[in-house]
């Protein structure tokens, strides 16, 4: 099964494959082919904007094309465009003519200089400049880039140019790439490559977007022209004539293989190398836990059942405290709602990478991906109210309607609250990344009328679900908790727990952060699903290690303290995000640094409670395991 996962792994990241749910389309000669315009996106701001926001070149009438609720909430602005395109005609045309005011030349510069990229959308293909990679045994590759740079700031190296000033790419040089074979008629579409370029057009006479490249001086563009620049003081109007040309090439790409430039992260030997370092350590820490576990546990049993009555008083280790061991912990609600939810996240976890590993969830289905993990998260309710119940049930709690709504809405208010709450700062920057009302209306009828009732249904049925009686009593006076080590102690015991879980997901956690943050596409999701098998295996064996150590120091508290064990881990993320935020990211401004570390707050807290439900559940069958096998009068 592993062998298999690992070769579907390295498939998905470099194999074609056909994308469920999407069909290639034939286009034939002289047919149109629409370009939308998307989103502005910067890495140094992380708020996306709409393409009109700027003084862009604008059809006479534009109409949103966004699909589905994860392109709203990514902030993706999906909508037509002025480009005039044909297939197979070469041709150069003028878009446009801009006189711009100084408010917006004003907002142009200032968006050329936060790093502004430009996303276009062809066929459903996103527009890539094309970037040339020398690998480590001197062999070239080609990868793709997402959109191309809004302009670039001039320097004194740089020819034509005064240093701190703006200049726009006013002239797109598009190279689109199309495969033709026998069993089809037309071409499909397998490329679309823009080469931006800056240039200060001049022409004679009289303006119109009809004159094409007879009527421009300027024409043949070239890097050698002077660039376009963005005068943003005084009083005089900006003019930029907005310009494009198309070349067709004929390729060997097929239809299926087309996102394979976009997809590809690299050399994949870090991620082998991620994966057999962990499988390494896995491995090697099965094979302690097995070997002490097997040989100590053997031993205890061996003692405990053979010894009577007056020996084990003198005896110490983890059965006396056998009358104790069951006893309900501290804020017992809190713990169940806990352990519902981090059931709830893992289920989506595990259920989304299967489905993106698989294919289903393609880039090529814009969103698709965050809506399917939005809807699985709320139909994993069932699981999360069953758990909790029935953990509850299990210490004899009373109180189930109040567990049963604070695992439905404890952490997704939280949650909730905090998006909302930062929503107002997005909105205040005038970002398309702002969640309109109506999407946040559907949110909240998507959370109380699917989730809610399916963690009620699942809390029914965890309530009716009959328990299994411990296998030993509670004695109503609690014992003694001897003094404990300064090693055993439990901040300290927890915070090392922590470490290994942590450990085994870093490396794939700096690309995962690399996507999201550094905006470029991950896809690797066959590594993604043996990461997260080797988190599961990682997080239960340093549980259930420490759970015995700490049961053999005749402390009885195991509950909250299995949880939190494997659940540090999310101390360590954080952490690391802070690393992170210092050392890769560029990001400028108060409202961009906000989200940064909000965001990442939020994620670590999630992981926290995915981690920490893995080693309860671990630890709670560990404990009724060896309490099971040794014979208590």
């Amino acid at each position: 099964m592993l062998r298999q996962l690992m070769l579907l792994a390295g498939a998905l990241s470099t194999d074609g494959f056909y994308l469920p749910g999407v069909a290639p389309r034939e286009y034939k000669d002289g047919e149109k082919i629409e370009i939308k315009v998307n989103k502005l996106s910067s890495t140094k701001t992380q708020l996306p904007y709409d393409y009109y926001s700027l003084p862009f070149c604008k059809p006479s009438e534009t109409y949103n094309a966004v699909e589905n609720l994860g392109e709203v909430l990514h902030g993706s602005v999906i909508q037509n465009s002025a480009y005039d395109i044909s297939m197979g005609k070469t041709d150069f045309k003028v878009l446009c003519r801009k006189e711009m005011t100084r408010k917006e030349a004003s907002l142009l510069a200032q968006r050329i200089r936060e790093d502004y990229r430009v996303h276009l959308i062809m066929d459903n293909l996103p527009a890539a400049t094309k970037m040339i990679r020398e690998m480590p045994d001197g062999k070239t590759i080609t990868m793709y880039d997402r959109g191309y740079p809004l302009g670039f700031i001039g320097s004194s190296d740089r020819p034509g140019t005064s240093a701190h000033m703006a200049y726009v790419y006013n002239h797109l040089h598009f190279v689109i790439k199309f495969h033709t074979e026998p069993s089809f008629d037309g071409g499909r579409l397998v490329g679309f490559e823009v080469e931006p370029l800056s240039v200060k057009h001049q022409y004679k006479g009289k303006f119109s977007t009809d004159m094409g490249s007879l009527g421009l001086t300027s024409v043949p563009v070239g890097a050698d022209l002077p660039p376009q620049p963005i005068q943003s003081k005084g009083d005089t109007p900006t003019e930029v004539i907005y310009t494009y040309d198309v070349k067709w090439e004929l390729s060997d790409i097929k239809w299926a293989s087309r996102w394979d430039l976009y997809l590809y992260m690299g050399d994949d030997q870090i991620h082998w190398f991620s994966i057999i370092n962990s499988l390494a350590i896995v491995l090697l820490l099965t094979g302690i836990v097995a070997m002490i576990m097997m040989r100590t546990l053997r031993r205890d049993f061996n003692r405990y059942n053979e010894q009577d009555k007056e020996d084990l008083q003198e005896e110490s280790g983890w059965k006396l405290v056998h009358a104790d061991v069951f006893r309900p912990p501290d804020m017992p609600i809190l713990l169940c709602a806990s352990l519902g939810t981090g059931v709830q996240l893992l289920a989506m976890s595990a259920i989304s990478i299967l489905c993106a590993m698989l294919g289903f969830l393609s880039p090529a289905n814009r969103g698709s991906l965050l809506t399917a993990t939005i809807l699985v998260f709320m139909l994993m309710g069932v699981p999360a109210g069953y758990i909790s119940s029935n953990t509850y049930k299990s210490l004899k709690g009373a109180e189930w309607k109040k567990t049963t709504v604070l695992t439905a809405t404890l952490y997704p208010g939280i949650v909730s609250v905090i998006f909302f709450t930062l929503n107002f700062f997005i909105w205040g920057q005038a970002s398309s990344g702002a969640i309109p009302f109506t999407t946040m209306i559907a949110l909240l009828l998507m959370w109380f009328g699917i989730s809610v009732p399916l963690v009620f249904v699942g809390a029914f049925f965890g309530f009716k679900a009959k328990l299994v009686d411990p296998p030993t009593r509670t004695n109503e006076i609690p014992r003694q908790i001897p003094k404990q080590a300064w090693y055993m102690v439990g901040v300290f015991n927890v915070l090392m727990g922590g470490i290994l879980p942590f450990g085994a997901i870093f490396i794939e956690l700096f690309f995962m952060m690399t996507s999201v943050w550094l905006q470029r596409f991950y896809y690797v999701f066959g590594f993604l699903a043996l990461v997260l098998l080797i988190l599961v295996i990682t997080c239960a064996e340093i549980s259930i290690v420490l759970c015995y150590f700490q049961l053999c120091n005749e402390d009885y508290h195991w509950w909250w303290r299995s949880f939190l064990t494997s659940g540090s881990s999310g101390l360590y993320l954080f952490a690391y995000s802070i690393m992170y935020f210092f050392t890769q990211l560029e990001i400028i401004g108060f409202v961009p640094t906000l989200l940064y570390f909000t965001y990442m707050l939020v994620f670590a807290m999630l992981f926290c409670l995915i981690t920490g439900t893995i080693g309860f559940i671990s630890c709670y069958w560990f404990v009724w395991a060896i309490y099971g096998a040794i014979k208590v009068d």
